[in-house]
């Protein structure tokens, strides 16, 4: 079984856009699984590192590796509260969850959110709809006390949806937003914004740990340095308001094979691979022995063995992706690489570094100085 998940928005027709949840193919075929987080893990952070003040708290909230496709966490919201698992997305800034109202069959599938029974939620009047390349969904905004681990927001503003498509079965439950509140097109505060405000931590940073070694988290206020090796490498945004870097080339074998001329990297941590211009996907697929059978591209699964290493090169640093980090193996004992193209056009080169790569690297979300910093793990 082989699914994939991209949070990517394609268009927004009212007030709420959330940038990234997409869909391939074979997205509905995806486990259906809803089993909740039951060892909350909450963690003593040790010595803080490069950029947290001595003696400031670090929220080390645990996340659930779905078949290294899809990393949820478990948030809750309202009085008494009410547990939802979600996608802690760098790609979007809005949080949302089904609400109970909501008739779809995706929502059946899913813990929906009961206002009435929370002495400290609230309604709007304001309603949003959102189209993905995965479904879309529509609903109303409301307001309530939304906790992450230790850390507490509230009267925060958060989507309900009242319609859903494109998400039956899917192992989450909504999405919470970790992007700029320059990427949101409605009146409110983005969750962390909210928390930063309310003085819940001293840094504006957050990082992630999606690794195999330990259990993968997301951590809030500053750096846990056992989490990552040597020291971290920082990288400027293009411009501050979204996570997108640089990118010098990618390579294989010292010979560029795409990026030549410098592109556009986007962190997204609620995508599941690695996206591209399809015309240099194609070649990639070519180039390290894929064969396309239908809308798919598969590779033997003893290639793994010999094809070398993917080398993306990022503000003149050379991080190498393994051929065992671009193959991926689905339940049926499949292989296909980890590129996909990018079904959003965009007037330049674009890639969205997702999960894959993600993973081999501790990645470090710094909001004061709007640069992102990476670390061997």
């Amino acid at each position: 079984m082989k699914w994939l998940v991209l949070l990517g928005l394609l268009t927004s027709s009212e007030c709420i856009v959330i940038l990234p949840l997409t869909k391939v193919k074979t997205m509905r075929k995806t486990l259906s699984e809803k089993n909740m987080l039951n060892n909350f893990l909450k963690e003593q952070a040790y010595r803080l590192s490069q950029i947290s003040s001595r003696g400031s708290n670090i929220t080390i909230h645990p996340l659930r590796n779905i078949m290294d496709m899809v990393y949820v966490g478990k948030i809750t919201i309202g009085t008494p509260p009410q547990e939802f698992q979600v996608v802690f997305d760098t790609g979007s800034s809005e949080l949302w969850v089904p609400s109970v109202f909501c008739p779809s069959s995706a929502c059946s599938t899913h813990i929906r959110f009961r206002h009435l029974e929370s002495s400290t939620s609230g309604l709007t009047q304001k309603t949003f709809s959102i189209t993905y390349g995965s479904g879309s969904t529509k609903g109303f905004l409301a307001y309530d006390t939304v906790r992450i681990g230790d850390l507490l927001s509230t009267d925060q503003e958060f989507g309900l949806s009242m319609e859903e498509h494109g998400f039956e079965d899917l192992p989450f439950d909504g999405v919470l937003g970790l992007n700029y509140p320059d990427m949101s097109f409605i009146t409110t505060i983005p969750i962390f914004d909210n928390l930063k405000n309310q003085g819940a931590f001293s840094e504006p940073v957050f990082a992630f740990y999606l690794g195999k070694v330990k259990g993968s988290v997301v951590m809030f206020g500053g750096v846990d340095h056992t989490y990552y090796k040597g020291e971290l490498n920082w990288v400027p945004l293009i411009q501050a308001g979204e996570w997108s870097l640089h990118m010098d080339r990618i390579s294989m074998k010292r010979k560029v094979i795409a990026c030549s001329g410098g592109c556009e990297a986007f962190y997204d941590t609620g995508t599941s691979l690695i996206l591209g211009p399809r015309r240099l996907v194609n070649n990639i697929q070519k180039l390290i022995g894929a064969t396309p059978q239908g809308s798919e591209h598969y590779i033997s699964c003893f290639a793994v063995i010999s094809l070398p290493s993917i080398i993306f090169t990022i503000n003149g640093i050379n991080i190498p992706v393994p051929a065992r980090a671009y193959i991926h193996k689905d339940s049926r004992g499949h292989c296909y690489p980890t590129f996909k193209e990018n079904t959003v056009s965009t007037s330049t080169e674009t890639w969205i570094l997702g999960d894959v790569f993600l993973r081999l690297y501790f990645s470090v979300f710094d909001r004061g100085n709007d640069r992102i910093g990476l670390a061997q793990v």
